[in-house]
């Protein structure tokens, strides 16, 4: 396998080095270009939530707040201060003198109509969770709101502050129709007030940023420093990492551990394995919606899990920051607890649970994901000793959680960042409140999750998350993988810092 993608990666080079590959230096023309393997053609936080417009959203857009990923505190952005005036009612005041990307001042008008637009389901904002929680928002001065919550929601300054930003008043109103005849909010041209703003857009190619020259001083994002840039959509691993040695790239990551590791011993450029919020799961069907009756079996889920070498891949595949996981939540996050029941890599016993679910010989299934492929077929080899027969079918993440949402996945193994926000109700309460991402719906679940996601004690709401999280172990609804760990690969021209919260600070970065 080294060989071959030695050998690919060799080809890639030659391709750059002749041309066939457009490349655009970096420093030089003050252009830091980074690329993933995936499409976009949203730029709007609200209207596509993959990692890359998490990261994009952070640097053309501004919440409320500003959290620290070192030290965990919220320091003001938009907001200057906030104040609770009971469990529901959050009042704050407004920073002046800030500009969005079109000239216009930022006020209070802004933040109403933003709350208003996002808050209300039928606009169908992506991830409703993040923003649902809110009721309205009333103008009490130029510069100061009153926030009202349908009922209180202790994480609320985590999603001001990483999933809630703001756009200018009217900022949806002239979007156009889709052929539905429903209104494409997705397509209104991005206008925020973030460090960088949007100047060109190629959909499933590229998106370029240019420095917001009016940024307002006193923003703990800092002063942007780097001129433009550009995201890139390369669908090849060896393309990118091509890119990156010739000068065409100054930033990737996801790079395989195997690869990242002789990078680094060549020294070219500057490598890093770093944690991230992210987590590995893997979705049972458990109803059969799927038409695949196998995951309603207890026994047959069972069996999967203790099939599955989890040590074997975080250790050999993902990178020394990554660790396994027995929660459906990140360790990182308040409430996650991983005192629940734990599934130990135990194949003789897979083949006997198979046996006693009346697959003696195992079975053929059906399993869906869409990021690092390389994980998913050690799941698939680790399955097959124990004689389940699993089919990949590999595909965008958009296309994927579409099937998800339409139950016709028997397993999907994935990933959740959750926005990054440390709080289990970013990610157990995403996936296990009965919503269309919800594999079984269990009312004592949903329950607890409620209770969990609605008090204002933090010892009332670990133990109602702790409840919620012991009967999804228990029952294995959802098999918990790993935390991810990325290997981050950029040029030695980049000043650039991780962080551990897979959101990377471009508009902090800097040319060495």
């Amino acid at each position: 396998m080294m060989r071959s993608i030695l050998t690919g990666l060799a080809a890639a080079i030659a391709a750059v080095s002749l041309g066939v590959v457009p490349s655009y230096a970096g420093k030089s023309d003050d252009t830091l270009n980074w690329a993933t393997d995936r499409e976009v053609a949203v730029v709007d936080p609200y209207y596509n939530n993959t990692r890359e417009l998490v990261i994009q959203g952070h640097m053309g857009w501004d919440g409320l707040l500003f959290r620290d990923a070192t030290t965990g505190e919220f320091q003001p952005l938009l907001a200057t201060k906030w104040e609770w005036k009971d469990n529901v009612t959050l009042e704050v005041d407004l920073r002046e003198g800030v500009k969005f990307h079109d000239g216009s001042d930022f006020d209070a008008d802004d933040v109403v109509y933003t709350v208003k637009h996002v808050s209300n389901k039928d606009n169908g904002v992506l991830t409703f969770r993040n923003v649902g929680w809110m009721k309205e928002a009333e103008k009490l001065a130029s510069h100061k709101v009153r926030i009202h919550l349908h009922k209180p929601f202790p994480a609320a300054l985590a999603y001001l502050s990483n999933a809630v930003f703001i756009v200018p008043s009217g900022h949806y109103d002239n979007a156009p129709n889709k052929a539905d005849g429903k209104k494409d909010f997705g397509a209104v041209k991005p206008v925020g007030t973030g460090p960088y703003k949007m100047t060109e857009l190629k959909a499933g190619e590229y998106i370029l940023w240019e420095k917001h020259s009016d940024y307002f001083k006193a923003s703990p994002k800092g002063q942007p420093t780097i001129g433009k840039i550009r995201f890139r959509t390369i669908k090849e691993l060896n393309t990118q990492l091509a890119e990156l040695l010739t000068g065409g790239l100054d930033w990737i990551w996801d790079v395989p551990k195997d690869q990242a590791e002789r990078l680094q011993e060549q020294g070219q450029v500057t490598v890093e394995n770093a944690k991230t919020m992210r987590v590995s799961y893997m979705a049972f069907d458990v109803d059969g919606d799927s038409g695949q009756k196998f995951f309603t079996d207890k026994k047959v889920r069972m069996a999967v899990a203790h099939a599955i070498n989890r040590e074997a891949i975080t250790k050999n595949l993902v990178g020394p920051a990554s660790s396994v996981i027995h929660s459906a939540c990140h360790p990182d996050q308040f409430a996650c607890t991983q005192d629940v029941t734990k599934w130990n890599y135990d194949p003789e016993k897979a083949k006997a649970l198979l046996k006693e679910a009346g697959y003696p010989d195992g079975f053929e299934f059906d399993i869906y994901a869409y990021r690092q492929r390389e994980y998913t077929e050690a799941v698939i080899g680790d399955l097959a000793k124990v004689g389940i027969k699993a089919k990949l079918t590999f595909l965008q993440y958009r296309k994927l959680r579409d099937l998800v949402w339409k139950g016709q996945t028997p397993i999907n193994h994935m990933t959740w960042g959750s926005n990054s926000i440390p709080d289990v109700s970013a990610i157990t309460s995403h996936f296990f409140s009965g919503g269309r991402d919800d594999p079984a719906k269990d009312d004592d679940v949903i329950k607890a999750l409620a209770e969990g996601d609605t008090s204002t004690d933090p010892e009332a709401r670990k133990m109602a998350y702790k409840k919620a999280l012991a009967k999804i172990s228990a029952e294995l609804y959802w098999l918990p993988m790993f935390t991810y760990a990325k290997y981050y690969v950029y040029s030695k021209d980049l000043d650039f810092q991780t962080t551990p919260d897979e959101i990377p600070r471009f508009y902090s970065a800097k040319w060495n």
